[in-house]
């Protein structure tokens, strides 16, 4: 049995910039880590029980009887008690910024946090592989066919570029811009996304496989776009990229709407991010100041919540 005392774990929010869906089906896709929206784990020993307590804004009692929807919370935990061998009680608070289901993450933050936590109380050290496999214990059965990027970029603090199972990169960014990152106030439903475009390449796999190959070749035109500060670039791919997952069903008319009214005020270019069918959205703007101005206009037609990123800083 490990040494086992209180400790703390945490990780951060991400948003994929582009390649939402086509990098389930190997093409690339960039991902940003957000450092300052973050998601904590803390340990607190039970001396002499063998009880283990979870705590968090969603659930409150006994690992064992995590409700369905934290089914891969609960696997991850368990199988770090086993590979730690853990016998004490404890308590496990959970506490994040991120909002669940808006295509930032949460899963996967809570879940790296968990697990640097569990390490930290027990004084191992976990390289990144590791640290992402145990990742992936959860996002399998959150998220069914996870890229991967989410846990990635979560457990990062530089931009990712990644090609599943084939390439994880950090990338270097030259952009003097800002990213407007607005949550919609409807909750994304990334597994039924990911069936709408599974759906469609196995009734139109063509015409499916030429708009994922489009989303992966505008990846490829964003890394050049953000390493020349090329801001308008950037802009028009962001527009173009949210045609194609419009057309791959996984936007809705709100996020529509929503996305056309950034276009008229000051956008350069905007798209959802994540999974789709709700969640957040992305804009692109010059200054922090039009950024700000937007998501004023923005919370007046219904969006719950806005994030500033500046783009020089990553």
């Amino acid at each position: 049995m490990h040494i086992f005392h209180d400790a703390k774990g945490s990780s951060h929010a991400k948003i994929i910039l582009i390649g939402e869906h086509a990098v389930v089906y190997g093409h690339p896709a960039i991902a940003l880590p957000l450092k300052t929206v973050t998601a904590t784990a803390s340990i607190k020993v039970i001396p002499s029980s063998s009880e283990q307590i979870i705590k968090s804004s969603y659930y409150d009692g006994s690992v064992d009887d995590m409700p369905k929807n934290m089914l891969g919370i609960k696997k991850l935990i368990l199988k770090l008690v086993s590979d730690l061998r853990i016998e004490n009680g404890f308590e496990l608070h959970l506490s994040s910024q991120l909002p669940a289901e808006r295509g930032m993450g949460s899963s996967a933050a809570v879940a790296i946090s968990i697990i640097r936590c569990f390490y930290n109380a027990t004084d191992t050290r976990i390289n990144h592989k590791k640290l992402l496999s145990y990742a992936d214990i959860a996002e399998k059965v959150t998220h069914n066919n996870p890229s991967g990027l989410d846990a990635t970029t979560s457990a990062s603090d530089n931009p990712i570029w990644l090609i599943r199972n084939k390439e994880i990169t950090p990338i270097p960014i030259n952009l003097d811009a800002y990213l407007l990152i607005s949550d919609s106030g409807i909750k994304g439903q990334t597994s039924e996304a990911i069936k709408i475009v599974k759906d469609q390449l196995n009734t139109d796999e063509i015409s499916t496989s030429s708009k994922l190959a489009a989303l992966g070749r505008l990846a490829q035109a964003t890394r050049d776009q953000l390493a020349n500060n090329d801001i308008v670039g950037l802009g028009k791919t962001f527009t173009l990229a949210q045609k194609d997952l419009i057309s791959l069903g996984v936007s809705t008319p709100k996020l529509d709407n929503l996305i056309t009214i950034a276009l008229k005020n000051g956008s350069l270019g905007s798209k959802l991010t994540g999974g789709g069918r709700g969640g957040c959205f992305i804009s692109l703007l010059k200054t922090k100041k039009e950024a700000e101005v937007l998501a004023k206009i923005l919370n007046q037609h219904g969006v719950t919540k806005n994030w500033i990123e500046p783009l020089s800083n990553l």
